[in-house]
């Protein structure tokens, strides 16, 4: 199982939590397997499509994941993936 950082804002849903444990083989399968713990993580992370929404941004040992293969990027057990929502600034 990998760990899963979750930012502030989405910590309503973990009960708290900033590190929560969950399994997949890939990015996809990992938010499907986080909203069966924590519903409504997914919608919170993805659109109506499917797609990851444009400002949460995720990172699989500290590389964006939108350099690999986005959502279908590989998860490995021992890999740390990281929410991190994008700040607007001006």
């Amino acid at each position: 199982m990998s760990t899963v950082r979750i930012p502030t804002p989405l910590r309503g849903l973990t009960d708290g939590q900033g590190k929560v444990i969950a399994e997949g083989e890939s990015i996809a399968a990992l938010i499907d397997h986080l909203d069966m713990s924590y519903p409504g993580m997914k919608e919170r992370l993805c659109d109506d499509a499917g797609a990851l929404r444009r400002f949460v941004n995720i990172y699989l040992n500290e590389e964006d994941i939108r350099f690999y293969k986005g959502l279908d990027t590989p998860v490995k057990p021992s890999d740390e993936v990281s929410i991190i929502p994008a700040i607007a600034g001006g």
